[in-house]
């Protein structure tokens, strides 16, 4: 176990440097487009006419995604622990393949035919003139929804085989052609067919760039329709569909956004679109570089028996364990610091003030789930360890109607606007946490009492952490300095006594986390 922990620490800084560097480029992305199209009736339509293609590929076919996951589960163990592809395994990968092009195929077609209908029916409360713009950009980014179960599929792949740099790192491709396309093209775009283009040829260049290294693996592509007596796809297609399902739920609670969102003011679901964003940056890497390598081996190790169970326990608690710790402080940043660093990024160009308020106000009730976020992915990936992919669904269906429930609730009812939408999303994340957690015991009996008992002495060093923090801010307010330098040095200061006190209290509080790092760097030392 030592060796495999020593294993997993290491591909998780690999898994979390190749990760930031995407992130970042798709920080800057963002940076480009918000101050070409601001939060604006165009940038509304974009992101709306975005929302399917990203489903594919991002949600279904991303990692972590269900293609990414199945093949995971399932290649895995077929592979073993010499990596040989052989005609068996090359049959069940081309089985795959070409069911996933044929059925993503036939919606990719449908989607840019009924691309109005479509768009009509996701922004019924919104102007023609944004039902028609996201129109036009949705039959031009249809494609993609084709491209993104393949892409999931060579995500699988890759991870099976321990190759966790492409997969992190080939996203960036997309954000790269969207910054080039738009500065060429400058301010003389006024609809954002440029944007709808680019993301496009972004995703044909993801996927160009996976297909040579899937090849150099021993995989090669020879369509074939072995659907009959075939147990392994079988196997693949009972984690797919529900899956599939569970993550589709999800994307409906976003479309349960977006109706409610285009009650509200124009640009309303940009500054959610951004919130998520900067909420998916330091989450987002955190969460990639620990689940990646860790549910390869947890499926492995679920799939040799119970004499495995105590390891699968041991590394989920400390996987889980490790993401609270360092979790926490993002959600002080967040709250304290959401607004200085909204302006610094974002406001220039067409990004005006009142876009930052909107952005500010979104990012800072989303961060409220960001504990209960780590914890279900984290669990979500021992459910498909023991090839469940059915009870994330259920929980996740269930919590439709809570997400409808909760939105009129605080939009409509508390007036809560775009803050509302984002704290149903905080709250619901909470609900399938909690729901997660309480079943998962039907499989197997993890030990939450020495993770949670951690967590709370963390929770205590960060409510501490907070308060001095706040005052900090408060003082540091009275300071008169250029916005800019003002904003960065702020943030620096706040950041790094930040970290002090929340490290320094939980080596007080001998948080076990806190332990092994104060351990790891008397070594480096």
């Amino acid at each position: 176990m030592k060796d495999d922990s020593v294993g997993i620490l290491k591909a998780a800084w690999l898994i979390a440097l190749v990760t930031i560097a995407s992130k970042l480029m798709g920080f800057v992305r963002d940076m480009v487009v918000a101050n070409f199209y601001g939060a604006t009736t165009v940038s509304d339509a974009y992101f709306y006419a975005l929302q399917i293609p990203s489903l594919a590929i991002i949600i279904l076919g991303g990692v972590g995604g269900p293609f990414h996951s199945a093949v995971v589960a399932v290649f895995s163990k077929l592979l073993g622990n010499d990596y040989n592809v052989d005609e068996k395994i090359n049959k069940l990968y081309n089985t795959f393949l070409t069911i996933t092009f044929l059925v993503f195929a036939i919606l990719a077609i449908t989607g840019f035919f009924f691309a109005d209908k479509i768009m009509g029916i996701i922004i019924s409360a919104g102007s023609s003139e944004l039902v028609t713009l996201a129109t036009q950009h949705f039959r031009i980014m249809s494609p993609i929804i084709l491209i993104g179960g393949i892409i999931g599929i060579y995500y699988g792949l890759l991870v099976s085989h321990k190759k966790y740099i492409l997969p992190n790192l080939s996203p960036m491709m997309l954000s790269i052609v969207v910054i080039v396309s738009i500065l060429l093209i400058g301010n003389s775009d006024k609809s954002g067919i440029v944007l709808a283009c680019a993301t496009l040829v972004g995703a044909l260049a993801q996927l160009a760039l996976q297909l040579p290294e899937v090849r150099k693996l021993g995989y090669k592509l020879k369509p074939n329709f072995e659907l009959v007596n075939n147990p392994q796809f079988k196997n693949i297609l009972e984690l797919l569909f529900p899956a599939i399902l569970s993550s589709t739920i999800g994307q409906i609670g976003i479309y349960i956004d977006m109706f409610f969102a285009s009650n509200l003011q124009e640009g309303a679901w940009t500054s959610v679109i951004f919130a998520n964003r900067i909420f998916q940056f330091p989450v987002g890497i955190l969460v990639t570089a620990f689940l990646v390598p860790l549910f390869p081996l947890f499926s492995r190790l679920a799939g040799e028996g119970e004499s495995k169970y105590q390891e699968i326990k041991d590394y989920f608690n400390k996987g889980v364990g490790v993401l609270f710790f360092a979790t926490i402080p993002i959600i002080i940043f967040i709250l304290l610091l959401a607004k200085d660093g909204v302006s610094l990024v974002f406001e220039r160009g067409a990004f005006n003030s009142n876009a930052v308020l909107m952005v500010t106000e979104a990012l800072c009730f989303l961060s409220f789930s960001i504990l209960p976020y780590v914890f279900r992915d984290s669990i979500t990936r021992v459910y498909y360890a023991f090839n469940d992919s059915k009870t994330p669904f259920i929980v996740a269906a269930s919590s439709i109607l809570l997400k409808v429930f909760l939105n009129w609730f605080l939009i409509l009812r508390l007036n809560l606007g775009i803050a509302g939408i984002t704290l149903s999303t905080s709250l619901v994340t909470l609900f399938n946490a909690v729901v997660l957690g309480l079943l998962i015991h039907k499989k197997i009996k993890l030990d939450f009492g020495q993770l949670f008992f951690n967590f709370g002495k963390m929770f205590v060093a960060g409510i501490l952490t907070f308060i001095i923090c706040f005052f900090a801010c408060r003082y540091f307010d009275t300071f008169e300095l250029a916005r800019y330098l003002f904003e960065t040095v702020k943030i620096a200061v706040i950041m790094v006594l930040c970290l002090i006190v929340y490290s320094g209290l939980n080596i007080v509080f001998k948080t076990k986390y806190a332990d092994e790092l104060m351990s790891r760097l008397r070594k480096k030392a």
